[in-house]
C-alpha cells in the first residue's frame, strides 16, 4: 500500500513538472512573437506547411462532412415537416462545432504530427543544442514562426472548411433530396448570425494555438521524458502522445468555449 502510494504521488509529481515546463515553454515562446525583428520568410514557410499543404485534405473532409450533414439532416427535419431548415441546420452545425474542430484534427494529424517528430529528431541529434551554442535561441527561430503560423492558418482552414461543407450539403440536399435551393440558402441567412461566426473563429484561434503548443512542447522536452526520448522509438512514441493530447484538449477546449460563449 505504501508503495502503491509512493508511485501515486512520484506521478502526480512527475505530471505536474511537465504541466508547468510546458506553461513555461508557452510562456516564453508567445514573448518571443512581440519581439522584433520579425522572420517574416521563415513565417511564410511554415504558414505554407500548416496552412497551403493542408487544403486538400480540409476540402475533402469538409465536402464529405456537409455532405452526410445534409443527408442525415434531411431525414430528420422530414419527420418534422421542416425540409425548409436543411439550410440552416448544415450552416450552423458547420460554424459552430463541426468546422473548427474537425479542421484542428486534421491539421493535428498532418501538421501537428510532423512538427512534434521534427523538433525531436533536432533534440535528439543535438540540433538544438547546437543553435544555443551558436546564440541564436531556438525558441524565437525555431517555436515562434510555428505558433504564428498555426494561429493564421487555422481560421483560413476552417473558413475553407465550412464553405465546402455548405456547398456540399448544397449538392446532396438541393440536386439529390430534391430540397428548394431558394429555400436552403434563405433559411441559412434567416438564422446565421454573427456570434456564430465569432464562436468559429475564437475556436479555431484557440485550436491553433493549442496544436502547436503541445507538439512544438512535446518534441522540444523529447530528452525529459521519463519513458526515454532517445532513439527512432522515442520520438514515435512522443509524436503518438502529441497527437492523442492535442485532440483531446481539441474536444475539452471547444466544449468550455460553447459553454462561455453560449
Amino acid at each position: 500500500m505504501r508503495q502503491q502510494l509512493e508511485n501515486l504521488g512520484d506521478q502526480t509529481l512527475y505530471q505536474l513538472q511537465q504541466a508547468g515546463r510546458m506553461g513555461m515553454f508557452l510562456g516564453a515562446c508567445l514573448l518571443q512573437l512581440l519581439r522584433p525583428p520579425y522572420p517574416f520568410r521563415r513565417i511564410l514557410r511554415q504558414i505554407h506547411f500548416v496552412g497551403a499543404r493542408s487544403i486538400f485534405v480540409i476540402l475533402f473532409t469538409g465536402a464529405f462532412t456537409g455532405m452526410v450533414l445534409a443527408l442525415q439532416g434531411y431525414y430528420s427535419l422530414r419527420k418534422f415537416g421542416s425540409e425548409g431548415l436543411l439550410g440552416s441546420a448544415v450552416a450552423l452545425s458547420l460554424l459552430r462545432e463541426l468546422g473548427p474542430v474537425l479542421t484542428a484534427l486534421m491539421v493535428v494529424g498532418r501538421a501537428g504530427s510532423a512538427i512534434c517528430a521534427e523538433i525531436g529528431i533536432m533534440r535528439n541529434s543535438e540540433q538544438i543544442d547546437a543553435l544555443e551554442c551558436m546564440a541564436i535561441d531556438p525558441l524565437r527561430y525555431l517555436m515562434a514562426p510555428k505558433f504564428v503560423a498555426g494561429i493564421i492558418s487555422l481560421p483560413l482552414l476552417t473558413f475553407l472548411f465550412d464553405v465546402i461543407g455548405i456547398f456540399g450539403g448544397y449538392l446532396i440536399g438541393v440536386s439529390l433530396l430534391g430540397v428548394n435551393a431558394g429555400t436552403y440558402f434563405q433559411g441559412m441567412y434567416a438564422s446565421v448570425e454573427w456570434a456564430d461566426l465569432e464562436m468559429g473563429i475564437v475556436k479555431s484561434l484557440v485550436f491553433g494555438l493549442l496544436i502547436i503548443w503541445i507538439s512544438a512542447a512535446k518534441g522540444y522536452f523529447l530528452h525529459l521524458e521519463r519513458d526515454g526520448g532517445f532513439g527512432a522509438e522515442g520520438v514515435s512514441r512522443t509524436t503518438t502522445d502529441a497527437v492523442v493530447l492535442s485532440s483531446v484538449s481539441i474536444l475539452v477546449w471547444d466544449y468550455l468555449i460553447s459553454a462561455i460563449m453560449l
